[in-house]
């Protein structure tokens, strides 16, 4: 059996498809994995060894559609289900399935503020899509295989090691996903730990002030510096990651990290938080009883009401406790 899988982006939802390649591979005799997903998004799954093919578009299927075709696949496992993926099923014309996506549940829940999504992470949803060829959930986390030279060693670039600092995911690709820098500021001057923050090129200003601001001794910056593999790296060599809704944070429940997440316009209810085997192993931080959260589904780059309650809220004294409790503990 030859199957494609199709997931174009992003960091967080293409690495919570790996269990979905893991089940495959384990638990169907005689079937080869072709994955299709974006160019730009193609080092997270180049070392994975489930995958026997792996495909990139930049911007359309037509850039592959010829080739993919002559492939002649048993199956198409749409993991994105999107317009772009009902072309790409459409010219290929084999069985397809998919998973639910909940467009319309969660229309319902940013707009009107009422949940009617399942009480079920993104994972369980991905595997209805493959219910149909006789493939179950395993219960096992996500993965993530690194290379090498994405191996980062932090004892000779920060002096630290492994399991001797907090990662912070300082970053996201939407501000009101973001802590404010102020309140970055007081959860790191209550940590009794070395911290390592993570993000973009875009966030080195933010790391910069943080710095400056907080303890030159205990705080350093990887922001701008390094590939996601080689933050993922510094993640999976972490004592605990602390994060908002991003892609880092899926990453860490690749290597079993504990995870303190926070949330701003977005909610757990998505089904998108970490996905650990151990619920302890993982918190939530999150002002629940704001009449405008959600706000959206994916974010935007600043708050539609002006006032950012969502973050500004948010208890810095008991993030940093929480953290210090878990370290203290692990």
């Amino acid at each position: 059996m030859k199957i494609l899988i199709v997931r174009f982006s992003s960091i967080g939802d293409i690495v919570l498809t790996t269990p979905i390649l893991r089940a495959i591979k384990t638990q169907l005799n005689w079937v080869s994995i072709h994955y299709l997903t974006k160019r730009k998004f193609a080092d997270l799954l180049e070392n994975n060894p489930h995958i026997d093919k792996l495909i990139t578009i930049d911007h359309t299927i037509n850039e592959v559609i010829a080739d993919l075709k002559v492939e002649r696949y048993d199956r198409i496992i749409d993991l994105h289900h999107n317009f772009r993926t009902l072309q790409l099923k459409l010219q290929l014309n084999i069985p397809t399935s998919a998973f639910p996506k909940l467009n319309i549940a969660k229309w319902i829940l940013v707009n009107f503020k009422y949940n009617r999504m399942p009480n079920i992470h993104l994972v369980e949803r991905y595997f209805q899509a493959v219910k149909s060829i006789g493939v179950t959930n395993d219960g096992l986390p996500c993965e993530l295989y690194l290379k090498n030279s994405d191996e980062i060693d932090t004892m000779a670039t920060f002096d630290l090691m492994p399991g001797t600092y907090v990662a912070i995911a300082i970053g996201a690709q939407f501000k009101t996903k973001q802590l404010t820098i102020r309140k970055l500021k007081e959860i790191i001057r209550q940590l009794e730990i070395p911290v390592i923050l993570l993000g973009g090129k875009e966030d080195i200003p933010c790391a910069n002030e943080l710095i400056s601001e907080t303890s030159s001794s205990k705080v350093f910056s990887a922001c701008g510096k390094y590939t996601i593999l080689q933050s993922a790296s510094i993640v999976k060599q972490s004592k605990l990651l602390l994060t908002h809704d991003t892609g880092l944070m899926h990453i860490a429940s690749c290597f079993n990290k504990q995870i303190v997440s926070v949330w701003g316009n977005t909610v757990p209810a998505f089904g998108m938080y970490p996905y650990l085997r151990e619920k302890n192993q993982f918190s939530i931080h999150e002002i629940s009883n704001l009449s405008c959260r959600p706000c959206s589904k994916i974010g935007f780059q600043r708050c539609p009401k002006e006032h950012f309650k969502c973050m500004e809220l948010q208890d810095s004294k008991a993030i940093a406790k929480d953290i210090q409790d878990r370290i203290e503990k692990n």
